[in-house]
């Protein structure tokens, strides 16, 4: 009797397992929001020349997430993981005010 009920464990861990992963895939490719708490305080912007010049006064407009160190992606792709928001991406056009040119 023990051994159905240990297979039938393993059967439905097993099959669990790959909905957990789907479902992580899926929480990594949420795009950061600009309303995000994290967002608001670092000065995110989905579009490099939205951000506000007299609150960010060393922004320029060469400054985009793609060419940025934290960028964790290529700098051709449109979108990639940042390593600011975990679990989320942000657009290589993008900014924040943690922007560090890549070296």
């Amino acid at each position: 009797m023990s051994n159905p009920s240990r297979r039938a464990f393993v059967m439905c861990v097993v099959a669990g397992t790959p909905v957990f992963g789907a479902s992580q895939v899926a929480a990594q490719a949420a795009a950061v929001s600009e309303t995000d708490p994290q967002a608001v305080a670092l000065g995110f912007k989905n579009d490099t020349t939205k951000v506000d010049k007299a609150k960010f006064p060393k922004h320029e407009v060469s400054q985009v997430c793609g060419g940025c160190a934290l960028y964790q992606a290529k700098p051709t792709d449109a979108v990639g993981p940042c390593a600011l928001f975990a679990m989320k991406t942000v657009p290589a056009k993008g900014w924040c005010s943690s922007w560090v040119k890549k070296g």
